[in-house]
């Protein structure tokens, strides 16, 4: 496929996506919100069309969108993904939001419509989940992620279009959100300080974004159809992941292991059986965890010295 119309693209994911679409030399549409910061897409706007709408309002961007006739579709546009957000109500609006861009995607009849899932669309399992392993979100915004799931396929298994969900697991990378986990590991230790974390005997499975962008982009080339797990596919203990990640930086520094409590729905193993999406479409991770935490590292030595 040629014309591809990503959401979210100005995101952390999206912009992976977006960024590995324009390399691959196809024709890429961007749906972005007036509001959104696109930082992140800086060196790709002039090879990008950008049409200014919201998912909420698609009616008064449908001729933009018919005019680049989009072959495939992208979805990662989501608000309310920081924890704070997580039992916000604002997750129904999301659900309203996905139905309508997959409406809007047969009005088009795209070729293919591969939208991003979450890992807590399972809530807490032991061992490795698979696709047919129980849905038991415990937060508001799983809850949401399963019930958009449900409500496309649904919507595609009665109009016999094409639909593909896959649901992530921990994702990680250079220019990530600050806030989450391993990139405030990596700016406290970079900058001398200790770091506070759990006790960290989870076991978690972190995937580089270069790998879950390949996987998006193969799940519609390949026109995979149904639910699958896009994670590594093994999991480390996390308290090996941070020293790993701390090593990387230097050995000698400390790392308050125990300094915050667990949450009272802490998850303690996570870890996705990528079986299904392998099959689906060929697609394997590629970047090792030590050579994307020695990129995450680097990325961040550079930001801190052309910030000084």
């Amino acid at each position: 496929m040629q014309r591809i119309l990503v959401t979210g693209a100005s995101g952390f994911i999206g912009a992976a996506v977006t960024r590995q679409l324009v390399a691959s030399g196809r024709d890429v549409a961007v749906l972005l919100r007036t509001s959104s910061q696109s930082q992140r897409l800086a060196p790709l706007l002039d090879r990008l069309t950008v049409i200014r709408g919201d998912l909420l309002h698609l009616g008064a961007v449908e001729e933009e969108v018919a005019t680049f006739a989009p072959q495939g579709l992208l979805h990662l546009a989501w608000d309310g993904v920081k924890g704070a957000d997580r039992n916000s109500p604002m997750q129904a609006d999301n659900i309203a939001a996905s139905v309508a861009l997959f409406r809007m995607a047969e009005t088009q009849r795209c070729q293919a419509f591969v939208a991003l899932g979450s890992q807590a669309e399972y809530g807490p399992a032991p061992g490795k989940l698979h696709e047919q392993t129980p849905t038991r979100p415990t937060t508001v915004y799983g809850a949401a992620k399963l019930a958009t799931y449900l409500v496309l396929e649904r919507i595609a298994a009665t109009s016999g279009r094409p639909f593909a969900w896959l649901r992530l697991f921990s994702s990680y990378g250079e220019d990530d959100d600050p806030s989450w986990l391993l990139p405030y590991l990596t700016r406290c230790l970079l900058a001398r300080q200790r770091p506070a974390v759990t006790a960290a005997e989870q076991r978690w499975d972190y995937i580089h974004v270069d790998d879950v962008a390949r996987a998006m982009i193969a799940a519609m080339d390949e026109r995979a159809l149904g639910v699958f797990n896009l994670g590594s596919g093994q999991a480390l203990p996390l308290r090996e992941i941070i020293c790993m990640l701390r090593d990387l930086v230097d050995p000698c520094l400390k790392v308050g292991f125990g300094d915050v409590p667990y949450r009272p729905d802490q998850v303690m193993h996570l870890e996705a059986d990528i079986t299904a999406l392998r099959d689906a479409t060929g697609w394997a991770p590629q970047v090792a965890l030590v050579d994307g935490l020695r990129r995450l590292v680097a990325a961040e030595r550079s930001r801190v010295a052309a910030s000084s």
